[in-house]
């Protein structure tokens, strides 16, 4: 999130609909290289308060500089390939002096009123690096690695390797519609990472209660391209558009006094608290509000805005500890929107698929089985240096508790912030690049190439003291409190114990085996399925098949208690598809289901009935039998009566 660092590809992509017989992610242009540059904000942890908002500007302006040299580098591929020096003499040297000068006041600013940071004036220089190697720090880079073993997928680069070999060639380092990512490699079948949530075990201290808060999906449409925590005053901070829910104030000009005046989405209005991330986009061709603007198109953020379909946002408590309140206006960060380039030191990044959240991706994007939504999870830090409310780099005055979920030199645990995020995309053609399905990318600074590792959320506590309160109260004393927090049997608030079950009906075609070559689907009908795929061998390996769980039981992992509203498409329509009786695991001919409900065997096939069951049909099946005896009983009556009354006559 922090200013100056960059790691450019410039390779151009034709759109994903592009007309003409154009293959969609066929390559235009070869790349032209990369540039790295030096990260100057994570080197500033110590700001005096009268130098945080100069600052804050000048590292605004390291990454505008490098958005700058970006879209250079982009225009110029052509002729860096006939001129060798052409980089160095009109993107390089240039960029070096820009971000020199602007290196030197923040060092000013700073200086005025504290101590001059040393070793700033090195970080000004940035390297160009050859294409070839750009393909190769894609692959093998901080990206993967490390983190890839961390979340247990075994295997993934390699098998994003091989998937970056499929697609005629099409997708070596970037691609999607505006060239710079994501990647064929940046995908995983989801059924191919094993298990790897783990969770600390609870003392006889443990603060055990759940506080839940329900805000919507950002149905408003509030998006900005600003971030009021890191670049305060500057439009455009973000170099990407964010989703907010929450506080309906939340732009780069928002002071304390406008977030705790503001209106909220939120059910409960002592919640004016301020939630946003990056928006999820398909890389479809289509053209958004922001599609010529900073910060979306120009800056190659580019495709249909995907609304979620549903959000659940809980405040726990502390494996080992009481929590204490929040002080009001505390502002966290969770995850690096530079992690690519960054490393994974802050990275947070969680994805997952529902019905498999047992199983945590930090760099890779899931591919989702039939029946199976997308799911973003970030879980904030929950331990508070117990002074400030923000720090110079943004990071220090919060911290994770450690593996046994203890707060670390002296931090106070507060109640965690894990926000879920559910959407219901289909999985990516990736033999083709995303032409016939598109593929999903979450938004990012440009040199971030649209990498899942850089996904990151942002949090400001504008919690009335009363609500906070009660907050703390309710988790401390081990109950479930908050709007929603007594409807944890609502089917559409919780996913299905069991993972969905394939359609055995249509088996994939041409599977590869590997990690990363799922071609699963997030709801609807697969595209080119693969081939001789063995329902039971694919199946994950908590699935049990044939002991399938009830669509109504809650999952066994730790699923929040309250969710939104299903948001409706761009178009007025409803996320579920009405003709899709598998897309989210429900019957789209019936608008009253809740997303959840037939996740089930029975309802992927198709196969339960919808218009017979219920208390209405079980009453028929026993009245008709009723009345027919009731009919015979009185026509027997009247021949009675009227035999009697002959007999008297004769």
């Amino acid at each position: 999130m922090l200013g100056g660092g960059g790691l450019v590809g410039a390779n151009v992509y034709a759109s994903a609909t592009e007309d003409g017989g154009t293959d969609s992610a066929e390559t235009l242009s070869s790349p032209a290289g990369t540039i790295d540059c030096p990260d100057v904000g994570t080197k500033l942890t110590a700001v005096p308060d009268d130098a945080k908002e100069d600052v804050a500007k000048e590292l605004a302006l390291l990454d505008q500089q490098i958005a700058d040299a970006y879209q250079r580098l982009t225009e110029s591929a052509q002729a860096i390939q006939q001129d060798a020096g052409f980089a160095d003499n009109a993107i390089m040297n240039p960029l070096k002096e820009k971000r020199g000068a602007t290196i030197e006041r923040i060092a000013i600013a700073v200086d005025r009123t504290g101590d001059r940071p040393e070793g700033l004036e090195a970080l000004a220089a940035c390297t160009l690096r050859p294409a070839e190697s750009a393909s190769g720090d894609q692959a093998t880079g901080d990206e993967g690695g490390d983190g890839a073993q961390d979340n247990g997928g075994d295997n993934q680069d390699d098998a994003g390797q091989g998937d970056q070999q499929q697609g005629d060639g099409q997708q070596q380092g970037n691609g999607g519609q505006a060239g710079n990512g994501p990647a064929v490699a940046d995908y995983v079948d989801i059924k191919s990472v094993q298990p790897n949530v783990q969770n600390p075990a609870l003392t006889s201290d443990a603060s055990r209660g759940t506080f839940a808060t329900s805000c919507g999906v950002n149905e408003n449409g509030l998006f900005n391209s600003d971030n009021v925590i890191v670049a305060p005053g500057v439009s455009n901070g973000a170099h990407h558009f964010h989703d907010y829910i929450g506080n309906q104030s939340n732009d780069a000009f928002a002071s304390d006094e406008d977030l705790a005046n503001a209106e909220t989405s939120c059910v409960n209005q002592g919640d004016k608290s301020t939630y946003y991330w990056p928006v999820i986009r398909l890389q479809n061709g289509s053209q958004e509000q922001d599609a010529n603007s900073p910060g979306g198109g120009i800056e190659g953020n580019a495709g249909e805005i995907v609304t979620p379909k549903e959000v659940t946002l809980n405040f726990v408590g502390s494996p080992r500890s009481k929590v204490t309140e929040m002080p009001r206006l505390l502002r966290i960060i969770t995850g690096d929107a530079k992690a690519f380039i960054n490393g994974t030191a802050n990275a947070n990044a969680s994805w997952s698929c529902t019905g498999f959240e047992d199983r945590q991706l930090k760099d890779k994007y899931p591919l989702c089985p039939q029946g199976s939504d997308v799911v973003r999870t970030f879980k904030f830090q929950s331990c508070w240096d117990g002074t400030n409310i923000d720090s110079a780099n943004h990071r220090t005055h919060v911290a994770f508790a450690a593996a046994d979920g203890s707060c670390a030199n002296g931090f106070k645990a507060i109640p965690q912030l894990v926000q879920r995020i559910v959407y219901d995309v289909d999985a990516p053609s990736l033999q083709d690049g995303g032409k016939t399905t598109p593929l999903f990318a979450v938004d990012s600074f440009p040199e971030q190439l649209h990498k899942p590792v850089t996904d990151h959320g942002d949090f400001i506590n504008v919690f009335s003291e009363d609500l906070m309160g009660e907050m703390v109260d309710c988790i401390n004393a081990g109950r479930e409190c908050g709007v929603g927090a007594d409807e944890g049997d609502d089917p559409g608030q919780e996913e299905p114990t069991q993972p969905p079950t394939e359609d055995p009906t249509t088996p994939p075609a041409d599977e590869d085996p590997e990690p990363g070559d799922g071609n699963g689907n997030g709801g609807g009908e697969q595209t080119d399925p693969p081939a001789n795929e063995d329902p039971e061998t694919e199946a994950p390996a908590t699935e049990e098949p044939g002991d399938e769980a009830p669509a109504t039981d809650p999952a066994d992992d730790d699923k929040p208690t309250v969710s939104s509203t299903v948001a409706p498409k761009s178009d007025g329509t409803p996320s579920a598809p009405a003709d899709n009786d598998q897309a989210q695991g429900g019957s789209g001919d019936d608008a009253t289901q809740p997303a959840g409900v037939g996740d089930d065997a029975e309802d992927s096939l198709g196969t339960k009935p919808q218009a017979v069951s219920g208390d209405l049909a079980e009453t028929g099946t026993t009245l008709w039998p009723a009345a027919a005896g009731a009919v015979l009983l009185m026509g027997g009556l009247l021949l009675l009566m009227r035999t009697r009354r002959g007999s008297r006559r004769g």
